[in-house]
C-alpha cells in the first residue's frame, strides 16, 4: 500500500500492543514498541533507495528481497533491538522485537493484496503474488485506523480494546474484498469462456473493477460496475515476423529485462520506423483509457544497435490504475 497507509498501521498496531499489561503499565516498553511498529511498518519499502541506480534497478527490486521470507525476522532484528537498547528496554528486547515483526509482516500482507504484488517467497522462488483485492490506498481501511489514531491521541477510549476491534474489522473487510475478487472472477469466466488467466484491478471507491483476461490469442480488457460487464477492448498477441531480429537485439537492454523479470501478461509490438525501429512490451494488467500505462520501449537503429531505452510508467502517480 501507500507510504501514508503503512506508517498509519504502524500506530495504530502499537495501540494494539497495549492489551499487553506488561506494554500498558510501563511507558518506555509502549514508546519501544510504538517506535518499532511505526518504522517496521516501513521498513520492507526501504528499497525505494534502488531508484538511484535508475528505473530498472527499482523494478527489479521493488517489494522483492525487502518482502521476503527471512526479511521481517531482518528487521525485526534490526529494528527492534535497536529501539530497545535507545529506551533501555533490553530486559524485554523480545517483546520489541516481536511487536516490530507483527507490523512487517502486516506491510508485506498488504502489499500481497495489491495487484503489483510482491516476491513474499523468496529466496525460494521469485513468483510475483498478487491477490487482486485491495487499491494502493484504501480509504475505508485508511479511514478507520485514522480515526482510531485520533481517539487514541485525544484520550476518548482505552488503545488496546479500541484497535482490537478496528483491526478484527480489518481483517473481517480484507476477508469480503477477497470473497468479492473471487465471485467477480468466477462472472468473468461464465461471460468470457475459455481464460487460462484474469486480474484485476479494484478502484480507490472499492466500487469498481478493471480487468484484464488472457483468452489465448489475445487479451481482453474492461471494467466490472456493481452486476454490469463492459468489455473496453481485445489486444491481439504479438506474433513472430520478419522483426525477431529487431526483438531479439532489444531483449540486450538491461530495462526490458528487469522488466520482463516483473511482467504477468506481456504484449509485444514492433515498430519500423525511418531510421530504425521501436520495440515495446507493455503489461496489459495495467491500463487507462484504453492505453497500456506501465512497460518499456526500445529504440533501434537499422544495424540493430539499441539507441536507448525507457521503463516505466507512463501515467502520473496520481493517476489510476492505483497499484
Amino acid at each position: 500500500m501507500d507510504t501514508g497507509s503503512h506508517l498509519l498501521f504502524g500506530a495504530t498496531l502499537g495501540g494494539l500492543a497495549m492489551l499487553d499489561p506488561v506494554i500498558s503499565v510501563h511507558p518506555e516498553i509502549g514508546y519501544a514498541v510504538l517506535a518499532g511498529t511505526v518504522l517496521g511498518s516501513h521498513a520492507p519499502d526501504f528499497d525505494v533507495f534502488a531508484r538511484l541506480k535508475g528505473q530498472a534497478a527499482y523494478i527489479r527490486n521493488h517489494r522483492g528481497i525487502t518482502h521476503s521470507v527471512p526479511a521481517p525476522l531482518v528487521w525485526a532484528a534490526g529494528i527492534g533491538g535497536a529501539f530497545a537498547w535507545l529506551f533501555g528496554v533490553l530486559d524485554h528486547v523480545l517483546l520489541v522485537m516481536l511487536w516490530t515483526f507483527a507490523a512487517v509482516c502486516f506491510h508485506i500482507a498488504l502489499d500481497l493484496f495489491n495487484t503489483y504484488g510482491v516476491q513474499c517467497l523468496r529466496p525460494f522462488s521469485r513468483k510475483w503474488w498478487h491477490l487482486d483485492a485491495l487499491c494502493l490506498f484504501d480509504p475505508y481501511l485508511f479511514g478507520a485506523h485514522a480515526i482510531g489514531l485520533l481517539f487514541w491521541i485525544c484520550g476518548i477510549f482505552p488503545p488496546g480494546p479500541m484497535f482490537a476491534g478496528i483491526y478484527a474489522a480489518t481483517i473481517l473487510y480484507i476477508a469480503l474484498r477477497l470473497r468479492l475478487r473471487w465471485r467477480i472472477k468466477r462472472r468473468l469466466k461464465l461471460q468470457l469462456g475459455r481464460v487460462t488467466a484474469i486480474t484485476l484491478v479494484p478502484s480507490m471507491s472499492g466500487r469498481s473493477w478493471q480487468f484484464t483476461a488472457d483468452c489465448g490469442d489475445c487479451y481482453r480488457t474492461g471494467t466490472v460496475t456493481g452486476s454490469r460487464i463492459r468489455l473496453e477492448t481485445t489486444v491481439v498477441k504479438y506474433k513472430p515476423s520478419e522483426h525477431v531480429p529487431a526483438v531479439k537485439a532489444a531483449l540486450e537492454a538491461d530495462g526490458v529485462k528487469a522488466f520482463l523479470g516483473f511482467a504477468d501478461q506481456v504484449h509485444l509490438q514492433v515498430e519500423e520506423k525511418q531510421d530504425g525501429y521501436e520495440v515495446s512490451w507493455k503489461d496489459v494488467r495495467f491500463w487507462r483509457d484504453n492505453q497500456m500505462a506501465f512497460g518499456v520501449d526500445v529504440q533501434l537503429d537499422r544495424n540493430m544497435k539499441v539507441l536507448g531505452h525507457h521503463v516505466g510508467w507512463s501515467k502520473r502517480s496520481w493517476e489510476s490504475p492505483h497499484v
